[in-house]
């Protein structure tokens, strides 16, 4: 449900910032280091850290608000 907003929102960001999925079945090492236990989880990052998570299907706002706190 979330990847089709993931990537609107990947498309409206282009060139802003880098907005990509990743699968945590296939990359699992992922998963562990960012404490990703429920899917799916949507984070944000600023300057290598999380700034922002989302657990759970959310509002595209939602997403690009957190993004744009951050711009």
């Amino acid at each position: 449900m979330v990847g089709p907003i993931i990537d609107e929102v990947s498309n409206e960001y282009e060139g802003k910032a880098i907005v990509g999925k990743v699968d945590v079945d296939a990359n699992q090492e992922f998963a562990a280091k960012y404490g990703v236990r429920n899917i799916p989880t949507v984070l944000v990052f600023k300057d290598g850290e999380i700034a922002s998570r989302q657990v759970g299907v959310s509002p595209k706002k939602v997403y690009t608000d957190a993004i744009d706190a951050l711009l």
